[in-house]
Order: structure tokens, then sequence, then C-alpha cells
């Protein structure tokens, strides 16, 4: 080799080291879809992102579908196994499958590398690929144990958003990291509430140390309108919405639109007023009014586990959230707080739920002899709603039950009332606690519930007083309205008007319709309000 051409290729070799967009756009070779094996040409896009995995250790990227950024991610992998000795990458994804495909990038782009650049492979399988300098690129599925290495040079999470238990996997790549490795987390949106969209909020607030990198389909330069048109086309409007648009609140599967919650949380949701209890677990943001009346809806747990009890405290006319509560109680002191707060807000309605401990905190409540509480029939339903009261009257001639219990039957309904609600923009919220579990609870297949590692202890708090409120109250004040109506139409009566008996007698006031002889004894109607 000439004197000239090893000083070309020294010179050349300098470049690729000191700028891997140059190495990539001149010597990186890539399989496209369409134009089969071709030069790495990268785009604006991705040469801003290029930038900031090299000046930043952690990086969090939210991207459209079909962007690069995965060949990006192969480059910048092959760049830093190539000019640097020991660097140790881990690639995981959803499945063995999606996570060697930059495995196979970058031993694609290797392969094609001139002589002069490649440097000698000792390991080459299907899942990893080792170079003579020690560096080396492995891809493995998310299992828990995924993120648990040796010290890392680079940690790749691909589809960050759709992995189950990535918090525990990133929690075993802290200590693989502490070395001075790093990060590129990159998913489509899947929702909000998950490890990835939390990482991206904190990301976005600067308390985490990620930098975020916002991809979304327009970047493309070879994309226009009508090619997102047909996005929607193919996938639906939801379908496309979480490929291409980089949006969390289109893209998850949430119970309430998490649109709808962003309205409430601009709207209503506030500092209480007051705090109360060791925990300041008691919130509240109005203190009795003793012209309204108030509902106390609440969730039991044992106290001792990771569960919460939780209440909420409704105006019942505006159904305006004016308490609630969430915390850690024995089923006894549950049941003397609710006793104590129900009695301070007008002796509320109090509706608690009967569902396995529940009982005991009843029981509490019961010993109490609270006046207010919520009696049912067992299986409340629909259907058998009407019958409930709200109080022990003849409770066991009527076969009802203390406290409110939820069934398979009635749980759908129950939750369709409360999305309802919150659509129709009937209830108002207060609680950032409350707003959060609700950004956390979704549709799981057939069933609504928090997604795995959250609570729902506040939600279904609310949504029992929701449906309380619009079935069993609303029946029954429209069945008192009914028969104050049905009586006003009594009191109208004329003197010409006949009462059936043997001698067909005339009434001659209004006054006598009122008290007619039963068994010899006057009785009035008044027993029927």
């Amino acid at each position: 080799m000439s004197q000239n051409l090893r000083e070309i290729i020294r010179l050349e070799y300098k470049k690729c080291v000191e700028d891997p967009i140059y190495f990539m756009k001149k010597y990186v070779k890539i399989q496209h879809p369409v134009k089969g094996t071709c030069n790495f040409d990268l785009f604006p896009f991705q040469e801003e992102s290029l930038n900031s995995l090299i000046n930043n250790p952690l990086n969090i990227i939210l991207k459209s579908r079909q962007m690069g950024i995965s060949t990006l991610t192969a480059a910048y992998s092959l760049w830093l196994m190539t000019f640097h000795n020991d660097k140790n990458i881990l690639c995981i994804s959803i499945t063995q499958e999606t996570a060697k495909e930059i495995v196979t990038k970058v031993r694609f782009a290797n392969d094609n590398l001139p002589s002069w650049l490649k440097v000698q492979c000792v390991e080459d399988n299907r899942l990893s690929l080792r170079l003579k300098n020690g560096s080396q690129i492995k891809a493995v599925s998310s299992a828990g144990t995924a993120g648990r290495s040796a010290a890392l040079s680079l940690l790749v999470i691909d589809e960050a958003a759709f992995i189950d238990g990535i918090e525990e996997i990133w929690l075993s790549a802290q200590y693989t990291l502490s070395t001075g490795g790093r990060a590129i987390i990159l998913s489509t949106p899947n929702g909000v509430g998950n490890f990835f969209h939390k990482t991206w909020v904190d990301a976005e607030s600067g308390d985490n140390g990620f930098k975020t990198i916002r991809l979304p389909w327009h970047l493309h330069p070879e994309r226009d309108q009508a090619w997102r048109d047909r996005q929607t086309e193919l996938s639906g409007v939801k379908g496309a919405a979480q490929e291409c648009d980089c949006d969390f609140s289109t893209s998850g599967n949430q119970v309430v639109p998490v649109n709808t919650l962003e309205f409430y949380k601009e709207t209503y949701v506030t500092d209480p007023i007051e705090k109360r209890g060791a925990g300041d677990d008691l919130w509240i943001w109005e203190r009795p009014d003793y012209s309204k009346n108030y509902i106390v809806s609440a969730d039991c747990a044992r106290g001792d586990s990771s569960d919460y009890s939780a209440f909420q405290i409704f105006d019942v006319e505006s159904m305006e959230q004016v308490a609630e509560y969430k915390g850690h109680l024995t089923t006894k002191d549950y049941g003397n707080l609710l006793v104590s707060i129900a009695t301070e807000y007008n002796n509320a309605l109090l509706v608690v739920e009967n569902n396995n401990i529940g009982w005991a905190t009843l029981q509490q409540i019961i010993d109490r002899d609270y006046k207010n509480t919520f009696y049912s029939t067992p299986d409340l339903n629909i259907v058998d709603v009407e019958h409930s009261y709200t109080n022990k009257l003849n409770r066991q001639d009527k076969k009802l039950i203390p406290g409110f219990t939820t069934t398979n039957k009635n749980r759908p309904l129950i939750i369709s009332q409360m999305e309802s609600c919150f659509r129709d923009r009937s209830v108002i919220i207060k609680s950032v606690r409350l707003y959060e579990e609700l950004n956390v609870f979704i549709w799981a297949g057939s069933k609504a519930e928090a997604m795995r590692g959250y609570h729902d202890d506040l939600v279904m708090a609310l949504s029992i007083g929701l449906w309380v409120r619009d079935t069993a109250l609303k029946l029954r004040t429209e069945q008192i309205a009914y028969t104050k109506t049905m009586l006003s139409g009594i009191k109208k009566v004329t003197n010409t008007e006949t009462r059936p008996g043997p001698a067909n007698k005339i009434i001659s006031s209004p006054e006598e319709s009122w008290n007619m002889e039963v068994n010899g004894k006057k009785e009035g109607l008044d027993w029927l309000l």
C-alpha cells in the first residue's frame, strides 16, 4: 500500500472516529424495504437525534412508526463497537425476535464495512455479536432479569411502553449502568400511567436526567398529509394516532378518555384547603354546609397491605367533591373515621362496600349505631336497586344487608355510570390523587381495572357513590315525588265525588277523604309519606 493511500485511509479513519454522522453516511449500509442495500443517508431529524444520543447519557425517544430510529440505534451501536474497545451493549424488547432486529442491523452493516474499517468478529450468532477488540452487542427478551448483566456501556429498551414489568428491568439496569453506562429508551405511545409515559413526563419536568426526543410522523421528509390519511384508513383513528402522532392521550385505553381528564385537571383539580391525620391522608376542599346533603362512599382494605382504604364525599345535588381519604387504617379505626366524618357532614348517607374485609368495617359502624347507613339487597343491580333503602327500617322483612355489594353483574354497570358522568361532565372532582388513579384505570380486555402496579381504590369509591346517587337515591326521590303528587290529587277531591261502599256515600269535604274508618278507627294517609 502506497504512503499516499495509507495517509488517505488514516485521515478517513480519523474522520469516522470524530464524526459518527460522516461514518454512517459514507460507510454504513442498510437494507431499505424499497431501495434494497444502500447507504444510510440520514435525514435531518435523524442527525439531530444522533447528536442527542452522543451528547446525553440518558435519552428517551417518543416516536412514530418507521422513522428509522432502530436503524439509527444500530448504526450508533456499530460506531461505538468499531472505534472503542470493550463496549458492552444490551438490547431489550418485548420478545427475543424484536430485540434481535438491532443486532441483525449491526451485523449487516458490519459485514459491509470496508476491510480497513472492519474489526474482526470473534463470535457471531443469532442474538449476539462480539468483536476482537472486546466490544459486543446482545439481544434479550423482556424477562424480569433482562437488565441483570455485566456493566453496560449502552442499554437499549425498544417498545418500552408495551413491556410488562419494565420497572423491574429498569431497576436491575441501574446497577449495570452505574459505572457510566448510557441508556436509550424508545417506543411509540401506549396510553398514560405506564413506565414509559411516567419517565417521559418526568424527563420533560427535568426530574430524572433523561433527554426527550419527540419524533412525530411529519418530521419524515417522505411523508405528507395524504400518507397520514391513508394510515387512518388502514389502522383506524385510534390505531393511526398511536402509530403516527406521538400522542399519549389518543393512544391509550383509559376508561375515561385522557382529553376529558385533562379538562378536569385544568378546570377543577386543586389543592385541598385542609389536610388531616398523621399522614395528611384526609383532604378537605369544602367544609360542611348545613343546607346541603352529602354522600360518603367508601372502599375498604385490611389496613396492613398495599391496598388502601378510601372514601369520597360529594354534595348529593351538585355531585361536587368536597373531601377525600386514602390511607392505611385498621378496619375498626376506619369504621370510626367513617362514622365521624359522615356525622360531621350533616349525617351524610354512608355507603360502604361490603365485599370481603368491608364487613369488619361495617360491623364497627353498626356497633356505633350510625343512623344513615346504606342498606341494600344482597345482589344489588339495576332491577332491584329501587327496592334498596338507606336506613334499617324493616330490614329483616325486606332482606336488606348493610353496605353495597359489588358483583360481576353490577360492576360493569357501575363503571359505565362513572364514565358517563365524566363524559357528561356532571361530576366535579378536585383531587390530584383521584385524577392520577383515573389516568391508569384502563380496559384490560372487557374488564376495567388499574394498570399493573397501580391502585383504583379512590376510583371504586367514586364509582359506588355515583351509582348509588344516580340510581337508589334518584329512584327513591322519584317515588316520593310520585306519592306526593298522587296524594295531592286526592286532596283535590270535590264534594261531588263518591266513595265506594254499601251506601255509596257522598264525601262532603276534602278533609273527610283523609279520615277513612278502618276497623272502627280513624286513620289518615300521612303514613304514605
